[in-house]
């Protein structure tokens, strides 16, 4: 029985390799797809939004919108020093409530102004030693510094509210940011002058080039808002000796958007 049992399981074994053969003979092989075929089948077996490097072309542009403001952000405080740090606080309070209560008169509510500031130092001398040992640190009081942003949407009335500010107390002032209240539709104009940029030199490029645009690949915008600084045109003692308020220009506030684009270029 082992005898006729070995010659059996060699048959097998030899039979297997035979069909081995027949599968990788050159007429079977020949069904099997190569890995190197011509680039027609390449092509068509490509994801279908493959691009080649060598045929794509990167473009940033940008678009600039200047606009006139309609709202201005004033920020303002009070500062005050005394010897002690309670006469100090009670000084401040005193003052920065009547900025508000000046700042309400104007036309502005609660909801218009907000504080972004609120310190209290120490506020030191140095005097030389008599002793002819270097200076000396003394205490000469504290200061308290209260500032508030506050929003003006009347703009014709930006100067006299200054004024009022002054008048009440208010002793710090640390410049004027003008925008729009809604400025979604300016940002919206640069986007749109960007990408009218970009397509027009794109197509310039290629153009020159020998090629045509033939889709966009990617997109991606920066944004920024810009514009010039306002300039108080007169000192507020020469426009108060001319019993007028202190002339505040806007001018005008610009958005600016830059995108990048990358095009597919084809022949």
């Amino acid at each position: 029985m082992q005898t006729s049992n070995q010659p059996l399981s060699l048959a097998r074994r030899v039979g297997a390799a035979a069909v081995l053969l027949a599968l990788c003979s050159p007429g079977a092989c020949a069904q099997v797809p190569s890995p190197t075929t011509t680039p027609g089948a390449l092509s068509s077996i490509a994801h279908p939004n493959s691009i080649q490097p060598e045929t794509t072309l990167a473009i940033s542009a940008t678009g600039d919108v200047m606009v006139e403001p309609d709202i201005a952000f004033i920020s303002l405080g009070v500062q005050s020093e005394a010897r002690t740090a309670e006469a100090a606080m009670a000084d401040n309070r005193q003052a920065m409530n009547a900025v508000f209560e000046a700042l309400r008169a104007a036309g502005l509510s609660d909801r218009d102004m907000q504080t972004s500031n609120f310190s209290l130092q120490p506020v030191y001398d140095w005097i030389e030693r008599e002793d002819s040992r270097g200076n000396e640190r003394v205490l000469r009081g504290y200061s308290v510094s209260n500032q508030l942003t506050a929003k003006v949407d009347d703009l014709e009335r930006l100067g006299a509210t200054l004024d009022a500010v002054v008048t009440s107390g208010g002793n710090t002032f640390n410049g004027i940011r003008f925008a729009l209240e809604d400025d979604s539709g300016a940002r919206d104009e640069a986007r749109r002058l960007a990408m009218e940029t970009a397509i027009a030199r794109a197509d310039l490029y290629a153009s020159a080039a020998g090629y045509r645009v033939s889709r966009i690949v990617t997109i991606s915008e920066y944004e920024t808002r810009q514009g010039p600084q306002p300039m108080l045109e007169m000192a507020r003692a020469s426009a108060m000796a001319m019993d007028v308020s202190t002339p505040v220009s806007g001018g005008e506030v610009g958005y600016s958007v830059q995108v990048n684009v990358t095009f597919e270029l084809v022949r």
